[in-house]
């Protein structure tokens, strides 16, 4: 019996190194270049932190919409920024601690161009001014750390 209470309290300590181990590796901070964010194909400037941390794959998004609302195709804007709503989101929990004010920026711009652009006939001079406004948001939170 002996044996294999050594045998059990052998796993039980390799287990609770493992566990912290695995503990640490996530409270790596986001806003680090690559710590658990994926590498996009955004410039360096677009990746400068934040006290939200690497905002540069929301801002990829909301160029994609940008873009597409400059082409004048709101149904395919309207597609890609439920990608944006749905990412923010998601990471709300992660990111909004950090910087509680900023983050409420950014949310309440892009609040603003989901509104714009699921209107009952969105309008392209509304969609484009509420995209510009949600760039330009993205961009003054660079460098704010």
């Amino acid at each position: 019996m002996r044996p294999l209470q050594n045998v059990l309290r052998h796993i039980a300590f390799v287990s609770s190194i493992f566990l912290l181990s695995v503990a640490a590796g996530c409270s790596k901070p986001a806003d680090k270049p690559g710590a658990g964010t994926p590498a996009t194909s955004v410039s360096a400037s677009a990746q400068t932190g934040s006290k939200l941390g690497d905002l540069s794959q929301f801002r990829a998004i909301a160029a994609d919409v940008a873009a597409l609302v400059d082409k004048g195709d709101l149904p395919g804007a309207k597609t890609r920024i439920k990608d944006l709503e749905t990412s923010w989101d998601s990471a709300e929990a992660g990111i909004k601690p950090r910087a509680a004010s900023d983050w409420h920026v950014l949310d309440k711009a892009i609040d603003r161009a989901l509104d714009a652009l699921r209107a009952s006939t969105p309008k392209q001079g509304d969609c484009k001014a509420t995209m510009d406004d949600l760039l330009k948001a993205f961009d003054s939170m660079k460098g704010k750390q």
